[in-house]
């Protein structure tokens, strides 16, 4: 038996972790003095007041998400062999997934580790620990990872804000090697990346299959892809066949990084990196009659939180209705939106109603979320964060 503390489900509050939600609320948790006194992160059995056995947990007392959900056995060690086992079964999966080392690795909860993100860039990893459970567990996750593939830099992007709930400093940090440079490679093109200094961690992996998707409909034409990044859907598209490609994003950082792997793939002639505000900038084109064959838009999130979703919703409706404006006729709009507090229905509806306002006939060819490496969990339906709208308009 594992000497660890005990923390009890408020009577009626086991409703929905029965259910197999992965969280524990506070208001669900029957608080005492010294569970409020435990260092967050802490290791706990939980159980319903029942006695159910709802397994072993991370908990921390400062957060509204009090408790989530690491291993069905309540005495599970959660030691460094546990981290190397649940982890080499994120490893075992990508590895069926895809030919090449370069994808997300570890998807929080649905994978089974619980506010920890690993994106793996071949022998480069950059990882968030979004929990007090998680960053207590980076020596863990550290030595995981040398023991399964021994990648020569890890850099810790902790510089999410949502680790503010959880009472944790915001920092990005070398954990290992020296050097936070690495490359990625996707549908046969090399792009480098900035573990150190680029967004989020470095790439962009959720939208892999929509890159492609939309690169199918660019041979031959031209194509504009605003809030590019480092020009993902772009330069699938010039590899394409893409007559001319315009990458608009405001980071200058970013669009060098995008020419860099323009150039190095051969097509830097074909592509033109444009810095400025994209919604701004996209009005601008609007007005002054520039048009495209295709159109991508990438947004990042118009919703932070919860009570941003009817600003959101208004922002999506806008930027359809400008993008939508900007496309040739038989042309090709995709849109999407990673904001998990806009639900695929609500975000649908704007862009139909953007889409309108620009007097477009639009039909839907696809509705399409993340790529198979960003697994959601059943009960956590919100996590499917990523949406986008593949159209035709007429």
């Amino acid at each position: 038996m594992t000497d660890r503390t005990l923390i009890r489900l408020a009577p009626g509050g086991d409703r929905r972790v029965k259910a197999g939600h992965p969280w524990a609320f506070s208001n669900e948790i029957a608080m005492t003095p010294a569970l409020r006194a435990l260092p967050p992160g802490s290791v706990v059995r939980l159980e319903g007041d029942d006695g159910w056995r709802h397994g072993a947990w991370h908990f921390n007392p400062h957060s509204l998400i009090a408790a989530r959900r690491l291993d069905a056995d309540p005495n599970a060690a959660c030691d460094a062999a546990w981290y190397r086992a649940r982890i080499g079964a994120c490893l075992a999966l990508r590895q069926r997934l895809f030919d090449t080392p370069f994808y997300r690795l570890v998807h929080a909860e649905a994978d089974g580790l619980p506010g920890l993100i690993i994106d793996r860039y071949g022998d480069a990893v950059a990882l968030q620990a979004n929990t007090a459970g998680m960053e207590a567990a980076t020596p863990h996750i550290l030595a995981a990872l040398r023991d399964l593939f021994d990648p020569r830099v890890v850099v810790a992007r902790n510089d999410s804000a949502v680790r503010k709930l959880e009472g944790l400093e915001e920092a990005v940090t070398l954990l290992a090697g020296s050097d936070g440079t690495a490359t990625v490679e996707e549908h046969g093109l090399r792009f480098p990346v900035d573990l150190l200094g680029g967004q989020k961690t470095g790439w962009f992996f959720d939208q892999r299959a929509n890159r492609a998707m939309v690169a199918r409909f660019c041979a031959g034409r031209s194509m504009l892809d605003a809030f590019c990044h480092t020009g993902g859907f772009g330069l699938a598209a010039a590899a394409a066949g893409a007559r001319e490609v315009t990458l608009l994003d405001r980071s200058e950082h970013a669009l060098d990084l995008a020419m860099q792997a323009a150039r190095l793939a051969g097509f830097g002639d074909r592509v033109t990196p444009l810095k400025a505000e994209a919604l701004e900038h996209l009005e601008k084109m609007a007005a002054s009659g520039r048009r495209f064959e295709v159109v991508v838009t990438d947004p990042p999130a118009f919703a932070k939180t919860r009570k941003d979703q009817p600003a959101a919703l208004r922002g999506y409706a806008k930027l359809a209705r400008l993008a939508a404006g900007l496309v040739e006729r038989d042309g090709i709009l995709f849109i999407a939106s990673c904001s998990h507090h806009v639900a695929p229905p609500d975000f649908a509806e704007a862009v139909t109603w953007g889409v309108h306002k620009a007097r477009r006939e639009a039909r839907i060819l696809a509705s399409v979320g993340a790529g198979p490496d960003h697994p959601v969990h059943p009960a956590l339906p919100e996590s499917a964060y990523l949406k986008g709208l593949l159209l035709h308009l007429a």
